[in-house]
């Protein structure tokens, strides 16, 4: 059951928060000129997986939990960096696009940022997912 729900895990997170931070970071560019219908649909791509996103970290709690790891440092320290990656985009980057295409300027910038920090911490997650430190698993 461990390798189904890590697979199920893997496959979510593939392919829920990878079309996000590619949609985000496109965004700020293209909010500006001419593509605003490609960056309103950028947006609605962000909001879309960011509902299916929610299956990542279900799955990934049911994942530890059948593994015996929920109480690790490497997976608390990611579902902590999971909270605050999600937190950004519903609190952050989420409502700055919605204000960018209602016509607000000068928020390019900070939306650029919060995406590298969502970005950045994805990349930390996945690192921990994949070298586990101190993890007594085998892997």
């Amino acid at each position: 059951m461990s390798k189904f729900l890590l697979s199920a895990h893997v496959l979510a997170a593939v392919l829920a928060v990878g079309p996000i931070t590619v949609a985000a970071s496109l965004f700020p560019r293209l909010a500006r000129g001419p593509a605003t219908g490609v960056a309103a649909f950028l947006h609605r791509t962000c909001r879309t997986y960011a509902a299916v996103g929610v299956a990542v970290p279900v799955l990934g709690l049911a994942t530890g939990a059948s593994m015996g790891v929920l109480g690790d440092a490497w997976l608390l320290v990611s579902i902590a960096l999971t909270a605050v990656a999600a937190g950004l985009l519903a609190l952050g980057i989420l409502p700055a696009q919605r204000r960018t295409l209602a016509g607000r300027d000068g928020l390019a910038g900070r939306l650029a940022a919060f995406t590298g920090a969502f970005n950045l911490l994805w990349a930390v997650v996945v690192v921990l997912m994949v070298v586990r430190p101190g993890s007594t698993t085998g892997a």
